[in-house]
């Protein structure tokens, strides 16, 4: 898994990829007219800085020269009037390009999101869940800053060269060849930054996914962390993390100040052959000072875009390697698949049949192995065994969160593979030990915010399992304040918070996996009692450890490595003697057992 996750997150890919740029650009087509918007602002604002030169050409040569103080007015505010123009213009311009790019990446984090949520089970086994948000975070705003500060901009940094060369051209050419004879220098320069700088990049995204993969472990385990006294221990590990995080940004950062420095160097050398050059034309009279005035001015301006270049290609290399990560994870179809035509399924009675039935996480090492049972309508089912036996793989594979690999399982005589999987879970509700509940309030996590539930079936399903005790005691009552995973509730108040959940979607099959073991035990003598009441005319299926809780169940089955031992009742399978008695032995040592 490490290995994975280093190989996903080192990816660098080509700085340019057509394909993935085909990809990229079909989230930008719905708004292709603030991209020519876009592109028109910057064909505008790319010509209003190199005209800027040519005007101080005007000045100097024409009004300065001949001592023209009224025309030298008007180019003085030609000058400052081109100043505005283009700060207006460069305000549309900054406008448009945000704004493509927030919607751009708002379309695609959905989209991406979107897809998360529809893929199977199997798919969050294998992947860790940091990875996920990476990419909907980090990786979807490195594409931000490519909409909108790079696809665009390299358009005005382009537009911006190929101006400054026509001025430049158009005013003296033998000059202008002048002042490129540095190009090749400056060429092979950025040509080998860009090299030392892929290299570091590919150095810093790894310690960085080291540092993210490594925060992330140790804040979810922190309780683990704090109970073994390891603070210290992991404050050393994390620092020696960072410290080669630190180490790959500063080699990083010494690309980059040997690189500006270097083009800086260049661009004064080209001033200075311009000056050599061009001063000697001046002193022959070949030349006019204004002409001087303007290359210089045009000389500076050059290189300045060409060193934005540069940073432009980190931005694409960026988001190159981000827009792999993301369509990886797009085209991912991890998914349990509906029917291309399901069973229309109006009600259901719940009758619930597994038919030589096997199944396996993994290949062909199976966890279910040849099961065969069936649940009568309104039918209680306890399931029991030890941890491994395949109890908890029943439930998964009943709700379609995986799919079986052999047999088959039918719901009221319908093979469930031929039903659409949403509508097969409209009528289960499952209770889990492992409560999770969302950031909102008690309200929204019974209700899901599902607007059908009504506040009194709401309230009903919240008395009926004693939750309305401990709920009309809090401040707000069922607009009570819950925050992340349910961190201001006490275990057994988030249990039956979830209980009261599973019966407000009035399921006509309830799973109970080990619903009751985090209560105590006048708590659990409530719920039992609430589930003698709900469980009439419903078909059950419960998990648990504690055989205590499942005595009048009508049926129990005993599962062992994945297979089922022994099916009875209570009082059948204690005198069979066989499995059930030893682990009702194991739980009732110190008791006489009674058969």
């Amino acid at each position: 898994m490490a290995q994975d996750t280093k190989s996903d997150d080192e990816i660098l890919g080509k700085a340019y990829d057509a394909k993935l740029m085909k990809r990229l650009l079909g989230y930008v087509k719905p708004y292709k007219k603030y991209v020519i918007a876009a592109i028109v602002l910057n064909i505008i604002v790319a010509a209003l800085g190199p005209l800027r030169p040519y005007l101080t050409k005007i000045a100097v040569d024409d009004y300065i020269v001949n001592s023209d103080f009224n025309g030298l007015f008007y180019i003085t505010l030609a000058l400052f009037g081109s100043l505005v123009f283009q700060s207006v213009m460069q305000y549309f311009l900054t406008y448009y390009t945000q704004y493509l790019g927030q919607k751009t990446i708002y379309d695609l984090r959905v989209k991406l999101f979107s897809h998360t949520q529809r893929l199977a089970a199997k798919f969050f086994d294998k992947t860790p869940i940091g990875r996920i948000v990476t990419r909907v975070t980090n990786d979807i705003e490195s594409l931000n800053e490519l909409f909108s500060s790079g696809i665009v901009m390299v358009f005005s940094d382009v537009f911006i060269i190929l101006w400054i060369l026509g001025f430049m051209f158009f005013l003296d050419w033998r000059l202008s060849l002048v002042s490129l004879s540095v190009l090749p220098i400056l060429i092979y320069g950025t040509f080998l930054f860009r090299k030392k700088v892929r290299e570091s990049y590919r150095d810093v995204r790894f310690h960085l996914a080291r540092l993210n993969s490594y925060m992330q472990e140790h804040v979810t385990g922190i309780s683990v962390v704090q109970i073994f006294h390891k603070q210290k221990d992991e404050m050393k590990n994390f620092s020696s993390i960072n410290q080669d995080h630190t180490t790959a940004n500063i080699n990083s950062i010494f690309y980059y100040a040997i690189f500006y420095p270097a083009v800086e160097l260049i661009s004064s050398a080209a001033i200075s052959l311009i000056i050599w050059y061009g001063g000697g034309e001046i002193i022959q009279q070949n030349l006019s000072l204004g002409v001087l005035f303007a290359f210089i001015q045009y000389t500076e301006m050059f290189f300045r875009p060409i060193r934005d270049l540069s940073e432009k290609y980190n931005i694409m290399q960026t988001a190159m390697a981000s827009s792999e990560r993301i369509f990886k994870l797009l085209d991912n179809d991890t998914v349990i698949k509906n029917p291309d035509n399901p069973v229309l399924l109006n009600s259901v009675k719940g009758k619930i049949e597994f038919k030589d039935v096997s199944f396996a996480y993994n290949e062909e090492d199976y966890v279910l192995k040849n099961i065969s049972l069936q649940i009568n309508p309104g039918e209680t089912v306890a399931i029991v065994g030890a941890t491994g036996a395949g109890k908890t793989s029943i439930i998964n594979i009943l709700t379609r969160f995986y799919d079986i690999s052999k047999g088959k399982i039918c719901l009221d005589g319908i093979n469930i593979q031929s039903l659409d999987k949403r509508k097969l879970r409209k009528y289960i509700s499952v209770v889990l030990q492992d409560v999770f509940l969302f950031s909102g309030t008690i309200r929204s996590n019974i209700t899901m915010n599902n607007p059908d539930i009504s506040d009194d079936k709401m309230m009903e399903a919240a008395k009926l399992v004693g939750a309305d005790r401990f709920i009309n005691n809090l401040p707000l009552k069922y607009d009570e304040p819950v925050k992340e995973r349910g961190a201001t509730l006490s275990v057994g108040q988030k249990q039956l918070i979830s209980f009261a959940r599973a019966l407000a979607y009035n399921p006509q099959i309830l799973i109970l996996d080990e619903a009751t073991s985090s209560v105590d035990t006048e708590t659990e003598i409530l719920i039992q009692r609430a589930i003698e009441k709900l469980l009439v005319g419903r078909t059950a299926i419960v998990i648990a450890h504690r055989l205590s809780t499942i005595q009048n169940a009508d049926k129990i089955i005993v599962m062992h490595k994945g297979e089922i031992k022994e099916i009875g009742n209570h009082q059948e399978l204690l005198t069979k003697k066989g499995i059930y008695y030893k682990l009702y032995q194991l739980q009732y040592k110190d008791q006489e057992v009674i058969v």
